[in-house]
């Protein structure tokens, strides 16, 4: 089944930069983002660059015995990538641009994904504080194919988030607002939760969700887009 490509309509997603564009895709590309996420939605919407967005469902896996987090992190963003290929019928395929994220958080190489109610939530950011862990976000780039620059790119960056020592009960009104319903470790960096880390070693893009440094570079080198004129 061909994804449509169709500006996401959603009015979060429609941040309005208030600046000229930064950016221009590459002549005949258009960008597909495999992600509902709204932050890397802001990103390139931010950016100045037109975007659909085409969300997989339903493909992303689970943890293998024994592997990392990075290795992890990695996989789903492929599967996710590829997921939304799949769909593309041949002649959306020849001008795609497919970005794919995702993001995982890991306390001592244990994964804390989602949770699965309030109070899993609670017991989450329980382990967390007073603690410091790694959040990783990988991204995988599918070009059309044939593109003169190579083919697709994986790859990931991390960066360590140090959590302030927060009394339980601080912790289980943070759990209640249900912002950490949807979120990797249970808590949103960029949201309420801001005030739950003292501090960030590495990039925060990346423990919002894009390590949008080597992103752009990348983009940049491989000829997928260029300053805005």
């Amino acid at each position: 089944m061909a994804a449509p490509l169709t500006p996401d309509p959603s009015p979060e997603a429609d941040f309005r930069p208030q600046f000229a564009p930064l950016f221009r895709l590459a002549p005949g590309l258009e960008l597909i983002l495999a992600s509902a996420s709204p932050r890397r939605r802001q990103f390139l919407s931010e950016w100045g660059l037109p975007f659909a967005t085409a969300r997989p469902t339903g493909v992303e896996p689970r943890p293998e015995a024994d592997e990392s987090p990075d290795a992890y992190t990695r996989r789903a963003a492929q599967a996710k990538a590829l997921a939304v290929e799949r769909r593309l019928d041949p002649a959306t395929r020849a001008r795609a641009l497919i970005l794919a994220a995702d993001t995982v958080v890991a306390l001592e190489g244990d994964i804390l994904g989602k949770p699965r109610d309030t109070a899993h939530a609670l017991e989450m950011l329980a382990r967390l504080a007073g603690r410091s862990h790694e959040v990783i976000s990988a991204v995988c780039l599918l070009p059309p194919p044939g593109w003169p620059g190579g083919p697709g790119e994986l790859f990931s960056d991390v960066s360590r988030v140090f959590f302030h020592a927060w009394p339980r009960s601080v912790l289980a009104a943070y759990a209640r607002t249900h912002e950490p319903d949807d979120k990797a470790g249970a808590y949103a960096i960029q949201g309420q939760g801001a005030f739950l880390a003292e501090r960030v070693e590495g990039s925060w893009s990346t423990v919002v969700g894009l390590p949008v440094t080597p992103l752009v570079r990348i983009l940049l080198e491989r000829g997928l887009i260029f300053p805005a004129d």
